[in-house]
């Protein structure tokens, strides 16, 4: 069949808007430069003055002013009748006008794309948050901040990636499919492989693979990538989400509480300018070292009750009913415990913090407290009252690790559809040996929203998960062709 369409199959700019701004920015009001360029991208803004027409083109830059005159741009009534939304391509002059404004005379320009819907103007945008969600290629057009939050997060992956390559890290990439679920508590996603007549499970953290790569002599990997947990949705939660794990050998939990915050003091200073940021209207001093805190600390500070693993499990049960912090008969004093902190006090940290000393029960891949009876050295990183993180001295003993999983499918038999099963490959991984070895995950989409200053995490994923639309729309208004205002 026959491409029958007039637009062109390609076409060469040799400008961007930011560009001609970085070049020209200096240029005096009413100068006519002599200089041409050949600009494309998308007619946001245009306004008709008799035989003037002003219009505002966008690309992936910025913006800059077209400068449209009857008498030198060609088919100049069609031009006039552009929808907003177009693509076009345009050469001409680099110009000023009178009141200073960097603009592009048009002296050619062909149309790239048309638009078929009516495309909204940077004045209304988007208002309506579900359909900037839907639709994010026309949000990104319409609303700045949007672009603003989108390319913050590329660069805070390419930092996080420089970052730990200098540091001797290599990244890696390990499978997404899972034969059994693990690597966190969490529930997965069951898909069904036809050719291997077997049910597969979309990972819910590659942890147990990272750490193969340790027992395999890779002593510092890592790897950003999609994660799925079957959850709910809410401002932190998205049911595919990213996650930055890494491992290193031959170090314990204080080594990686040293990495996470002097990864995160690193990408405020690049990314905001200082290590003091701004995050929903209060400051947020995100400099090293944070602070190190234990659970029963936090939660002590907030309720003023202190508990530990020796508080009696029928007093534990009556504070948790007090602070209407829900349980279940399976849980012991170590789960009550953490789902008393979760409940009571995380959300009041705003100043970062290393909470620490979790219990056994509640963290079934972490290496034993060297100290205390029954806790683990995890942390989790908290900032702005939300967990950044879970990090731990790994468990390296296989056999203590086969109890751990024994448990948690007990936990499971109860109830408990998070828990963990017996992975028996990873067992085998640990007989050949893991070294000491310290990890952390940390939630990309939580530390953008950070540094982004967003409150939800759908502001920060280009394409979150939405409960289906009811139907298109069987009609729509076509392109829209109103006038706007420009700037002359």
């Amino acid at each position: 069949m026959t491409d029958r369409s007039p637009v062109p199959y390609r076409f060469d700019p040799d400008a961007t808007a930011a560009g001609l701004k970085s070049a020209y920015g200096d240029l005096g009001a009413g100068i006519e430069t002599g200089d041409p360029v050949v600009v494309a991208g998308r007619l946001l803004l245009r306004r008709g003055q008799g035989k003037l027409v002003f219009g505002q083109l966008a690309d992936s830059t910025g913006r800059i002013q077209l400068f449209a005159p009857a008498d030198k741009t060609p088919r100049f009534d069609e031009f006039a009748k552009l929808s907003l939304g177009d693509w076009i391509g345009v050469s001409g002059e680099v110009m000023t006008t009178r009141k200073g404004e960097l603009s592009v005379k048009v002296l050619d320009w062909t149309v790239l794309a048309e638009t078929q819907r009516r495309f909204p103007d940077k004045w209304h945008g988007l208002s309506d948050p579900d359909t900037r969600y839907r639709r994010r290629y026309v949000d990104l057009w319409v609303t700045d901040e949007s672009r603003r939050v989108f390319q913050l997060r590329s660069r805070l992956l390419s930092l996080t990636r420089r970052w730990l390559e200098d540091r001797g890290f290599m990244e890696v990439e390990t499978p997404i499919f899972h034969p059994i679920p693990g690597g966190a508590q969490a529930r997965p996603f069951t898909t069904h492989h036809n050719a291997l007549g077997t049910d597969l499970y979309l990972r819910i953290a590659p942890e147990l693979y990272l750490k193969r790569l340790v027992v395999g002599g890779f002593e510092r990997v890592f790897e950003i990538g999609r994660v799925f947990r079957n959850e709910g949705l809410s401002p932190r939660h998205n049911p595919e989400f990213t996650m930055l794990e890494l491992y290193q050998a031959y170090a314990d939990w204080t080594d990686i509480m040293s990495l996470v915050e002097d990864l995160v003091a690193h990408l405020a200073t690049e990314l905001c300018g200082s290590t003091t940021i701004t995050y929903q209207g209060r400051d947020v001093d995100l400099s090293v070292p944070w602070r190190r805190a234990t659970l029963a600390e936090l939660i002590e500070e907030q309720i003023g009750v202190r508990v530990g693993l020796d508080t009696p499990l029928a007093e534990m049960r009556a504070i948790c009913d007090t602070h209407e912090v829900p349980w279940q008969d399976h849980h012991g004093v170590g789960k009550l415990m953490l789902e008393l902190y979760e409940k009571t006090a995380e959300a009041a940290q705003w100043d970062p913090v290393f909470a620490t000393e979790y219990p056994i029960e509640v963290s079934p891949l972490a290496r034993p407290h060297r100290d205390l009876e029954g806790m683990t050295e995890r942390f989790e990183p908290i900032v702005a009252g939300r967990e950044l993180g879970n990090a731990f001295t790994e468990l390296v003993d296989p056999v203590v690790q086969r109890e751990r999983f024994e448990a948690q499918v007990r936990e499971g038999e109860a109830g408990d559809d998070e828990a963990m099963v017996v992975d028996e490959d990873y067992l085998r991984a640990l007989d050949y040996g893991l070294p000491p070895t310290g990890g952390v995950g940390i939630g990309i989409d939580r530390l953008v929203m950070l540094l982004a200053d967003v409150s939800t995490i759908r502001d920060v994923v280009l394409f979150p998960s939405l409960r289906p639309e009811a139907a298109f729309e069987a009609s729509e208004p076509g392109p829209g062709t109103t006038a706007v205002d420009g700037t002359a």
